[in-house]
């Protein structure tokens, strides 16, 4: 199984809040929060994913951005990579244009979250970028 290539942006506003939002209950892991992003289409970089994402999932235009980690996992129905970025400047208010809720959250407050288990090499590599 081919695992589906998904760019991932930990967005880090000035106050070092990291933004995460709630998947769809009918979405593979529903109901867990997650970081923005979504799936690498073909041809497309990983930064023009994720701005392409961040557009269309909540409204912003990412500025200063950094690879933070790259995390491969299987859940045995699915095989992910998430390519991961720090993104430490935007332009524009967050909003859930999809419906998904979302909340800015301390990057110690992300334990008390529930992720998807690929997301938790996130959480821990975001607590120790960032402090928890």
């Amino acid at each position: 199984m081919a695992a589906l290539h998904v760019a991932v942006a930990v967005v880090v506003d000035a106050r070092q809040q990291v933004l995460i939002s709630r998947r769809a209950t009918a979405a593979h892991q529903g109901g867990l929060w997650e970081f923005p992003g979504g799936k690498v289409e073909p041809g497309e970089s990983v930064n023009e994913a994720l701005a392409r994402e961040l557009r269309e999932e909540l409204g912003i235009e990412p500025g200063a951005s950094r690879p933070l980690l790259l995390v491969p996992f299987d859940y045995g129905d699915k095989a992910v990579l998430l390519d991961v970025h720090l993104v430490t400047q935007f332009r524009g208010e967050a909003r859930g244009l999809e419906g998904q809720p979302l909340a800015w959250v301390s990057p110690a407050q992300l334990s008390q979250y529930r992720f998807p288990a690929a997301n938790l090499a996130i959480v821990d590599a975001v607590q120790q970028a960032l402090g928890d």
